[in-house]
């Protein structure tokens, strides 16, 4: 049987190229170094701790906080999730009501579920054109913060995966109005704020709490995230408490250690890299530009390292576009959708790289015929909340129904497509028409539908 490490060794020796994370993109020759065992150590004298970080440890901290535009920056090797979680629950108390964006990651609704919140959504905009989900308005959300005064935090995600921007500063301005505290989901921006090409981070847009992932779109291994705290809105104890409890207690220097190269490769030679990756990049989207059948797509503000190529109106399926371009020209996307793909880019791609996606794209493009087709929703489903998530998981008195048969009632399971990883339905959700509409359509598109306990069933609460 073949180790892990042999299935990584094949496959890193491969001619297969990444429009996928980590951004580093495999990418040896930009970082200079190879981080092997001989440096995995644990917390031994002169190496500091990251739980009481006050030596290198600390330092590194401060860098990154200098980079970022942050007060407070702590380094996270439980990636962004461990950074949610630690946000959320160091800004309320249990029971308090959070306006939450529906679109976030389901870490958020696991914290919620574990502090016993009670969410009020926010849904995002829904580009007919594009078929993305767009931005998150400040005007909805100074409408449910006045509706809904007993609310402790917003949380919202800017950029989303498909690289939708909100703006941040807005509703940073429209939280603080109202004393409350504005979280930044913005794992797929760590890049924000290094070139003019793109936006600026949240920490420089007036948020409390940004969390980035390092790994995503920078040089950085998987796994490997921030935490950065601003204000006086958070109390930084109480987040400082729960990373020490949700983080590994034995965290990885090597992990630590790709952070810090990073920020230094950032801090020295950035304006450099990110120069010539701006300009690669906007190549590559002119020569996009041109496609035919295929279509790149993006929303008015949007983060342009994102490469969204449109299928709506070519003779040709999402899924299909996806093999041909793994199979054929050995090209990995980030994610597969109802309409489109989704390759990431990042500074650790090289102009050959993104020459040969460019032309792999053009060259699929030159063999397909405009196509109508039927429009594929996309739209979130809006739901609602019947009864809060951390009280119906605890419920005995469930039965798994059919789809069809579950229109109505309550859901007692998550139900998502991963990646993205935003749910569907959440526990305590009443399952509408639309939700299995959605569910239905992506199972017969030939997606996973990931977080039920059996396949196309949903375990539903039985109210006796």
């Amino acid at each position: 049987m073949k180790t892990i490490y042999k299935y990584l060794q094949e496959y890193g020796k491969s001619d297969f190229y990444g429009m996928h994370m980590p951004g580093h993109k495999r990418n040896k020759e930009m970082m200079k170094n190879t981080l092997p065992y001989e440096i995995d150590i644990t917390e031994i004298e002169g190496f500091d701790d990251l739980h009481h970080a006050e030596g290198m440890i600390q330092d590194a901290e401060e860098r990154a906080a200098r980079l970022y535009g942050a007060e407070e920056t702590h380094f996270l090797v439980n990636g962004s999730t461990v950074g949610i979680l630690s946000a959320i629950l160091g800004v309320t108390e249990k029971g308090d009501q959070i306006l939450v964006a529906r679109n976030c990651h389901k870490s958020v609704y696991h914290a919620i579920y574990l502090n016993e919140l009670a969410p009020v959504y926010i849904y995002p905009e829904y580009d007919e054109i594009t078929g993305l989900n767009g931005e998150v308005k400040a005007e909805e959300i100074e409408l449910l913060l006045e509706q809904n005064p007993r609310i402790k935090a917003v949380m919202i995600v800017s950029p989303t995966y498909d690289g939708v921007v909100s703006d941040v500063r807005r509703i940073a301005e429209v939280a603080h109005i109202h004393g409350v505290p504005l979280i930044v989901d913005e794992a797929h921006g760590a890049h924000f704020g290094f070139h003019s090409y793109f936006p600026k981070n949240a920490n420089r847009n007036g948020a409390d709490i940004v969390i980035h992932s390092v790994h995503k779109t920078l040089p950085s291994m998987t796994q490997t995230a921030l935490i950065h705290i601003n204000g006086t809105l958070v109390n930084r104890e109480k987040v400082r408490m729960y990373l020490h409890m949700l983080q590994s207690s034995s965290p990885s220097y090597v992990l630590m250690a790709s952070i810090d190269e990073c920020m230094e490769l950032i801090e020295k030679n950035g304006a450099d890299i990110f120069s010539e990756y701006v300009d690669n990049l906007q190549k590559m989207r002119k020569d996009l530009g041109k496609l035919t059948a295929l279509r790149l797509v993006q929303t008015e503000n949007y983060d342009s390292s994102k490469i969204v190529i449109s299928v709506r109106n070519a003779d040709i399926s999402s899924r299909d576009l996806e093999k041909m371009l793994r199979t054929k020209y050995h090209l990995q996307m980030e994610m597969t959708s109802g309409e489109y793909i989704l390759g990431m880019t990042a500074i650790g791609d090289t102009k050959e790289g993104l020459e040969r996606f460019t032309q792999a794209l053009m060259e699929i493009d030159r063999t397909l015929h405009a196509a109508k087709k039927e429009f594929v929703w996309r739209e979130l489903p809006r739901t609602k909340i019947c009864v809060k998530s951390s009280e119906i998981l605890h419920k005995k008195c469930g039965k798994q129904c059919g789809w069809e048969e579950s229109i109505g009632k309550i859901s007692m399971e998550y139900a998502y497509l991963y990646p993205p990883g935003i749910p569907i339905i959440v526990p305590g959700e009443q399952i509408t028409e639309d939700v299995i509409a959605y569910l239905e359509m992506y199972e017969q598109l030939g997606f996973s539908i990931e977080g039920l306990a059996v396949d196309k069933q949903i375990k539903v609460w039985i109210n006796e």
